[in-house]
């Protein structure tokens, strides 16, 4: 992985240009002063549980939503609905369960026979058995499959149909010439997938946050949350009034709603039952690779190619097939492209990775110190003679950093309603991770707030460019898999494409460039894949004389 010096984040003299003084005066302002300005919500104690629960998940509120919003969450609900599977009963065995050291996949032969040519439709059959090496009966497992050829550095990701029967089929392009390697890997068993689906719908509420009250010699926490179990304690209600986006803490006594000082995660709660972590076991029955019944390795030749996937690797680049042409910025080109331009970030820490990608890489930036944590910012970088500023603020709770103020947690609804925009404004969203525990209404109902925010954006300023990051694979700890793991972070993903789908927004592809890499997975992906997504943003921002196709 390459290194980087940070030399640049130490305090230094700037010279300012002699045109672009008062942009970058206004900029600072502007950044300093939203620093420190609250928007507060005045909150009321209420008692028991939040309003607005459903039946269906009774701990938690929602976003009020119009009908038209309520069809459309149905339908993304059904949409990723996962195949369903017996029920785990009280005393399950784990030799029951699907095992990937009996399992198999084979590659069919090609269409019409003949070699494999450039442009084929590469298909494997895979068979999942239990550990008995019995052939399992029914669908439901979470697998990855991935086409990859290590010489020449390339990869693409293959598209994974259940039959629902213990069978899969893995669907892959042939896009470049030579060998290519299957891999297919289980990420987790049906069995599993049912422990993650429970969790939810029954502990909601098992990553909780907490938040700080003062006032005058007087402190006290209390645990917050969007699902809070029924208490006889009051609760204060910090409902969002511009979205409607719902955040409770239970009152503490003898102390004030609005004496609350700041915001981080409280803890987590695993809530297993007996048995249940043997499912979870890391290079027994969880990501581990799936074997071939024969040859894994098919051989291609040249022909022409046609559309498949977002994109693949090849020579380590990523080279797209479905939007604009992506282009190999060098940091000199970057600093080109982004002229004159404003980058404003918003989301979770795998937007920060690149605004610190940004900070270290563009020659002549450098990050102004807002006096705020490193982890949760606000932050901001500006290269002053070509009059660039980046930035990057965290999204709105959920959120799992550690102490935020007050003062600075911001939904990006909000944030984005007071963006001019224009041709030299670059918004840049991501926002996934910290939502994983919770229903996917909490989830598609914040995406359809931001997307309403977006769409007005674009009304108002349409040369603005709107570019958002998918989520990504990542390696798996039982904490991380309780917590968010790559079946949760799937079905989020599915999400998002279809919320922001005919917005004209711009779509980075994380979850396949992260899949089709031959890196090991990250939550932070390492920083070959970063660069890559950087190009891909920047070849949105400056497109190449090939049209763009909107997401």
């Amino acid at each position: 992985m390459e290194v980087r010096p940070c030399q640049r984040h130490n305090v230094i003299r700037f010279v300012f240009p002699k045109y672009g003084l008062f942009t970058v005066w206004f900029s600072i302002c502007h950044m300093c002063l939203s620093t420190f300005h609250v928007f507060q919500n005045k909150s009321k104690p209420i008692i028991n549980t939040p309003g607005s629960v459903t039946s269906r998940h009774s701990l938690c509120s929602f976003r009020p939503i119009s009908p038209e919003e309520a069809l459309e969450e149905k339908s993304i609900l059904k949409s990723i609905t996962w195949p369903k599977s017996p029920s785990l009963g009280p005393y399950y065995t784990l030799r029951s369960t699907s095992h990937p050291a009996c399992s198999n996949f084979t590659i069919l032969p090609r269409r019409g026979g003949g070699s494999w040519r450039i442009g084929d439709q590469l298909e494997v059959l895979i068979q999942i058995r239990d550990y008995h090496c019995r052939p399992k009966k029914y669908g439901g497992d979470v697998l990855l499959a991935r086409l990859h050829s290590p010489a020449r550095e390339a990869g693409v990701a293959g598209r994974v149909v259940d039959h629902l029967n213990g069978t899969y089929s893995a669907v892959f392009p042939l896009l470049w010439r030579g060998t290519a390697k299957v891999e297919v890997t289980l990420v987790h068993s049906s069995e599993a997938v049912k422990v993650l689906s429970r969790l939810t719908s029954e502990h909601p509420d098992r990553i909780f946050f907490k938040s700080l009250f003062r006032s005058g010699s007087e402190t006290h926490f209390a645990v917050c949350n969007v699902c809070l179990r029924p208490s006889r304690a009051p609760l204060c209600n910090y409902t969002d009034v511009r979205t409607g986006e719902p955040w409770f803490c239970y009152k503490p006594k003898n102390v004030s709603c609005d004496a609350r000082i700041n915001h981080s995660k409280g803890g987590f709660e695993q809530k297993l039952r007996l048995n249940e972590e043997n499912l979870f076991v890391s290079d027994v029955n969880m990501k581990v690779p799936i074997l071939t019944t024969g040859s894994s390795r098919v051989f291609t030749k040249p022909d022409i190619s046609r559309w498949r996937p977002s994109g693949f690797y090849y020579h380590g680049v990523w080279r797209s097939l479905g939007g604009a042409a992506v282009q190999q910025f060098t940091p000199e080109q970057m600093t080109r492209c982004l002229q004159g331009k404003k980058v404003l970030m918003y989301g979770d820490s795998t937007i920060r990775q690149w605004f610190e990608y940004l900070n270290q890489t563009l020659p002549a930036i450098r990050q102004f110190d807002l006096h705020t944590s490193k982890q949760t910012g606000p932050l901001m970088a500006m290269d002053y003679t070509n009059n660039i500023m980046v930035t990057f603020r965290c999204h709105g709770p959920p959120i799992r950093f550690g102490l935020v103020p007050i003062g600075e947690l911001r939904y990006i609804a909000n944030e984005l309603d007071s963006v001019i925009g224009g041709s030299d404004t670059v918004i840049v969203l991501g926002i996934w991770s910290h939502f994983s525990t919770f229903p996917m209404e909490v989830y598609i109902r914040r995406l359809m707030s931001i997307r309403r925010a977006v769409v007005q954006l674009l009304a108002r300023a349409p040369e603005t460019v709107v570019i958002v990051r998918t989520a990504n694979l990542k390696t798996l700890t039982l904490y991380e898999t309780l917590t968010n793991s790559d079946w949760y972070s799937m079905q989020r993903d599915k999400a998002l494409r279809a919320v922001f789908k005919g917005t004209g927004v711009h779509l980075v592809d994380a979850w396949e460039m992260t899949l089709a890499h031959h890196l090991p997975h990250n939550l932070h992906p390492d920083r070959p894949i970063i660069k890559n997504m950087i190009n891909v943003l920047l070849s949105y921002v400056c497109p190449a004389i090939h049209p763009s196709i909107n997401f």
